[in-house]
């Protein structure tokens, strides 16, 4: 992928890169921060690959993954790097009618319809994944009418489908330990059935199950870019080659149904964090 390879993030004229890069796990959340270095390295060799879409959010350290983003980009010019930032509280957003972006985990497709009304919105941010898809019902059907992007986060469902916690321990500092109930006891015995599946098929398409599950997400259509987080540059390699896995309709349908939604152990969100999305949420009428 070369930084000419982008592709449209919803109607407004917004483009980035097929891929994207999460850059949360290099500050917080899954383990100990990584070493600057290695963190601006990861960053530098994203974007050297053609990466331009880059995430990150005050509340990662906090601010230091903002500072490491910073420290990484400013060896390149401007105009190639797109910084998705999540900061501010969606309702505030939207009653001051100043909407380009919604972070989904507080939205839901009543809010994203007001929102368009007042200011129109270039893409929202949601979890999709093999084993996270009821938003195909709840949300996506409105974002493609209104002509929204879509930036899927957690695309290999926090790393489970790249083999992460079914071939080797998560640290001790991990939050899927003590948040994600899919990633803990019984429900990870459970779910490792599911990565078992994908795995076999993965055999079938002479690629890593990590890039079967991330090339299930790009085929969802050209309106989604992904942004999976990574700590590891062979990590991000892997995800790139996930653009050479070539789907049609019948093996999308088949991944699909190796991972049937009712089949998934544990709920996405443990610790009251549940209540915090979109399912739970909605945004009062904007008062014009």
């Amino acid at each position: 992928m070369s930084l000419e390879q982008m592709v449209s993030l919803g109607s407004q004229g917004f483009k980035v890169s097929q891929l994207g890069l999460g850059c949360m796990g290099l500050s917080a959340f899954y383990g100990a921060p990584v070493q600057e270095k290695v963190g601006m390295d990861l960053i530098k060799h994203a974007i050297k690959s053609g990466v331009s879409f880059l995430d990150t959010s005050n509340m990662y350290g906090p601010f230091t993954n903002e500072v490491l983003l910073g420290k990484a980009i400013k060896h390149f010019p401007r105009e190639h790097i797109v910084k998705r930032q999540r900061v501010g509280e969606l309702k505030k957003l939207v009653e001051e009618g100043k909407v380009k972006y919604i972070g989904l985990s507080k939205a839901s497709s009543n809010t994203i319809r007001r929102a368009h009304a007042v200011h129109p919105i270039t893409a929202v941010q949601l979890e999709w994944s093999l084993w996270s898809r009821d938003v195909e019902e709840d949300i996506i059907p409105t974002c493609r009418e209104l002509g929204i992007g879509i930036v899927a986060y957690s695309p290999l469902g926090r790393g489970f489908f790249s083999g992460k916690a079914t071939a080797e321990a998560l640290d001790a500092m991990d939050s899927r330990m003590s948040h994600m109930p899919r990633f803990q006891g019984e429900n990870l015995e459970k779910d490792k059935v599911l990565y078992e599946r994908i795995a076999n098929l993965a055999k079938k398409h002479g690629c890593t199950p990590g890039q079967l599950a991330l090339a299930w997400v790009f085929h969802q259509g050209d309106d989604v870019v992904p942004i999976p987080g990574m700590t590891k540059m062979n990590n991000f390699d892997e995800n790139m080659g996930a653009l050479r896995v070539k789907l049609s309709k019948k093996d999308i349908e088949e991944i699909s149904a190796a991972v049937p939604t009712n089949e998934v152990s544990g709920g996405r969100y443990g610790g009251g964090l549940e209540k915090f999305t979109y399912k739970y949420s909605e945004t009062p009428l904007l008062k014009v």
